[in-house]
């Protein structure tokens, strides 16, 4: 069955991830034991809560601010959560608008709200283009309330966009992720650390 759908993770796949400053930086302002709460597909504790729409952007502060025993701003949270975000390749945004052309294109991410505030507003590339130009629609884990790789996000999505499992393409740098995919029906695609995709996914969608 041809493919008409697209479907993107975020970070790691649309944007390059650095995985070791945002430890560093939430150590800076206080949280000792950031290493064990931060996780590039995952996220633990009151972190997780906060990618799963649990607690908003001010709770979150408030209890983190309690967890590292001094108060914490708004500022030392937005400092923290973008040390992830490392490079915006440009290629890869130029290809994925082309893609629109032929496949509605989607984003299902395990993000929070100082991750997306950034990603659809004008600073998110040099074109001045937000995040939101690229895709008919952003699934964020945090307004859904589920992460990967719990499968009711993937249902969800799929239930909302009415899209045809066998008639999807879910690329997703997380093994695991990609299984559900599977599982679920996607034809699936698995790239590398800071991988050029292009060609790889050029060849799925013409097979």
């Amino acid at each position: 069955m041809a493919i008409k759908n697209i479907v993107f993770d975020f970070g790691g796949v649309i944007v390059e991830l650095d995985t070791q400053r945002p430890i560093d930086r939430f150590r800076e302002i206080g949280v000792a034991d950031a290493a064990e709460l931060l996780d590039p597909y995952e996220q633990k504790g009151l972190f997780l809560e906060f990618e799963q729409g649990k607690v908003d952007l001010e709770t979150f502060r408030q209890r983190l601010s309690a967890h590292a025993g001094k108060e914490l701003t708004i500022d030392d949270i937005y400092y923290g959560w973008m040390g992830f975000m490392r490079d915006v390749p440009m290629y890869k945004l130029e290809y994925i608008l082309a893609l629109r052309a032929r496949y509605k294109v989607y984003i299902l991410s395990n993000t929070n709200p100082v991750i997306m505030r950034w990603a659809k507003s004008p600073v998110f590339n040099p074109t001045g283009l937000p995040l939101t130009a690229y895709c008919e629609k952003i699934y964020a884990s945090y307004e859904i309330g589920l992460t990967k790789p719990d499968p009711a996000i993937f249902e969800y999505m799929l239930r909302d966009a009415g899209m045809d499992p066998a008639e999807t393409l879910f690329v997703d740098d997380s093994r695991r992720n990609v299984e559900v995919g599977a599982s679920l029906g996607m034809k699936t695609y698995l790239p590398g650390n800071e991988e050029d995709w292009r060609e790889a996914i050029g060849g799925l969608l013409e097979d």
